[in-house]
C-alpha cells in the first residue's frame, strides 16, 4: 500500500455549496454535479471547463447522465427532472411528495428511477410527451425514506432508512424480489452494484462496507463478509467515519470508497486487501466517481456536517489520473509445492 502525494487536479468553478453527487459519462469524459446550491452542472473534466448550468428550486440532492448533454436531476422542491444542456431546456418529469433523494437512468430499460423521502420508489419514461400523468409509469411503496439506489442491467437495488434492502427486478417492478435486511448495524450511506452484475457493495455511517450478492445460494451467501474503513485510533480509542461514497472502476471490478475522514482507499473486493490510500483530500469525500475507462477518478469533497455547523473548506471537485497499479487487482502468490 502506498500513498500518492498528489490530489488530483481541482476543477475551477465548483459549486457554493456541499456538492451532493457527481458522475462521469459514459461516453466521455464530461462530468454531471449536483448540490445544494440549487444546480447541476456539466464540466469538461478534460478541459478544466463548465459547459453548461441549470438552477432549480431547491437543493439538488441526485443527478444522472441520459445522453452525452443531457440528464436527470432529483430535486428537495419534490421535482424529477430532465436537463438538456445543448438545449438549454428543462421539462419536468414529474414529482414525488417530499424531497427526490436519488436518480438512476436504466439503458436496459429506458426508464428513470426515482427514490425519495416519501417512502416511494416511481418509474418514469422519459420518451412520452411532456406531463407527469403521461410519463410515470409506476409508483413502489418502500418501508422508509430512500437513502440509496444502484442498478446494474436488470437489478435494481433500495436502500432505505431503518437498514433495509429491496432488491428489484426492473422487468417486474410489482414486488420486490428479496427483501433484506442490511448485514450493517447502522444507517446506510451508499449502495452500487458490482459491475459484473452479482452483487452489492453497501457502506454505513459507521466505517463499514458490506459485500453482498443476489444468488441467494449457501455458497453465494458464504462469500458475503463485512470490513472496517475509515476510522482511525486516538489516544486507545477509536474514531469511526461515515463511508459516504462507492465507486467500482468499469474495468478491473475493484472499488474506490470516499469518507468523512477526507480519505479515498481502493479495494480489491475479491482477494479483501486494500491496494491504495490516496493522500488526505481538505474535509470530507461527498462523492467518487471513475470515468468511463477508468482512467479519471472524480473526488468531490464537501463538509458533511457531521460535526455540525463549523467553519470548513470550501467545496470542490479533484479529478485524478488514475495509475494501474492503484487499482488492479494484485495476482495471488502461491508457495511453491516441495520438490
Amino acid at each position: 500500500m502506498t500513498l500518492v502525494p498528489s490530489v488530483g487536479r481541482e476543477l475551477s468553478n465548483p459549486p457554493s455549496d456541499g456538492i451532493s453527487n457527481l458522475r462521469f459519462s459514459n461516453s466521455s469524459d464530461h462530468l454531471l454535479v449536483s448540490s445544494w446550491d440549487k444546480s447541476v452542472r456539466l464540466y469538461d473534466a478534460n478541459a478544466d471547463s463548465m459547459r453548461g448550468e441549470f438552477k432549480h428550486g431547491g437543493a439538488v440532492l441526485d443527478c444522472c447522465f441520459h445522453d452525452e448533454s443531457s440528464g436527470f436531476s432529483a430535486c428537495a422542491d419534490h421535482k424529477v427532472r430532465r436537463i438538456d444542456f445543448n438545449a438549454g431546456k428543462e421539462e419536468i418529469l414529474g414529482m414525488h411528495d417530499e424531497p427526490v433523494r436519488c436518480v438512476e437512468y436504466s439503458y436496459a430499460a429506458g426508464q428513470v428511477i426515482t427514490g425519495s423521502w416519501d417512502k416511494t420508489i416511481k418509474c418514469w419514461d422519459p420518451r412520452a410527451a411532456s406531463g407527469p400523468e403521461r410519463s410515470q409509469i409506476g409508483t413502489y411503496k418502500q418501508p422508509e425514506c430512500v437513502n440509496s439506489l444502484s442498478l446494474v442491467g436488470n437489478h435494481l437495488v433500495v436502500a432505505t432508512a431503518g437498514r433495509h434492502v429491496n432488491i428489484y427486478d426492473l422487468r417486474n417492478m410489482a414486488q420486490p424480489e428479496q427483501r433484506r435486511e442490511s448485514s450493517l448495524k447502522y444507517q446506510t450511506r451508499c449502495v452500487r452494484c458490482y459491475p459484473n452484475g452479482t452483487g452489492y457493495a453497501l457502506s454505513s455511517v459507521e466505517g463499514r462496507v458490506s459485500m453482498e450478492f443476489f444468488d441467494l445460494s449457501e455458497a453465494a451467501q458464504a462469500k458475503k463478509y463485512a470490513f472496517k474503513c475509515h476510522r482511525k485510533s486516538e489516544d486507545g480509542r477509536d474514531i469511526v467515519y461515515p463511508v459516504n461514497a462507492i465507486a467500482f472502476h468499469p474495468i478491473y471490478g475493484t472499488f474506490a470508497t470516499g469518507g468523512c475522514d477526507g480519505f479515498v482507499n481502493v479495494w480489491d473486493g475479491n482477494n479483501k486487501k486494500r491496494l491504495y490510500q490516496y493522500s488526505k483530500y481538505p474535509t470530507s469525500i461527498a462523492a467518487l466517481s471513475f470515468s468511463r475507462d477508468g482512467g479519471l477518478l472524480a473526488v468531490a469533497t464537501s463538509y458533511t456536517f457531521e460535526e455540525g455547523d463549523k467553519p470548513h473548506e470550501p467545496d470542490a471537485i479533484f479529478v485524478r489520473n488514475v495509475n494501474e497499479i492503484e487499482v488492479k487487482p494484485k495476482p495471488k502468490v502461491y508457495p511453491n509445492p516441495p520438490a
